[in-house]
């Protein structure tokens, strides 16, 4: 192989072991809530839960949670989910107890700072299953976030 040709396939195949991140470097988005209770009605009246995406810029963990659990499923209707980005201090949410807030500040309220954080909540915003922290095993993450949303349907069913 000439020295030319051994550049070429070297550069090939950097830029073939790039591109896979480079697509993952531009987020995808799911609807930002301007009112939590809101949300939740809407959620409600579907009878789902109020799916809530505890998201940071440029994570690229959250950017799978969406693009391989969240957004497939809002896509097919069978689910509504919202996310919250954990940095936004600056645009104004309702909170679920009526008052203006931020996302920033409400999940610092929630304690939910690890991204990704996958709420499950219900109308008045309790929470409906235990929350979904991290993407420790994508294995298994299916598997966790399924389990998770069916006990949070389940308890939207049985509650009045």
């Amino acid at each position: 192989m000439t020295a030319l040709s051994r550049r070429h396939f070297s550069a090939a195949l950097a830029g073939g072991l790039l591109l896979p991140s480079l697509a993952l470097a531009v987020d995808t988005a799911l609807p930002v809530p301007a009112s939590l209770p809101g949300a939740a009605q809407t959620a409600a009246a579907k009878k789902e839960p109020l799916v809530l995406l505890i998201s940071l810029p440029g994570c690229p963990y959250c950017e799978l949670v969406r693009r391989n659990y969240l957004l497939p499923a809002q896509r097919t209707g069978s689910l509504q989910a919202w996310q919250l980005n954990i940095t936004d201090s600056s645009t104004p949410l309702v909170g679920f107890d009526g008052k203006l807030t931020t996302a920033a500040a409400q999940v610092a309220a929630w304690k939910a700072g690890f991204t990704p954080t996958v709420l499950f909540l219900g109308a008045a915003g309790q929470d409906l299953a235990e929350r979904l922290v991290g993407l420790a095993s994508p294995d298994f993450y299916g598997a966790y976030f399924d389990e998770r949303l069916a006990t949070a349907r389940k308890a939207v069913l049985t509650r009045p």
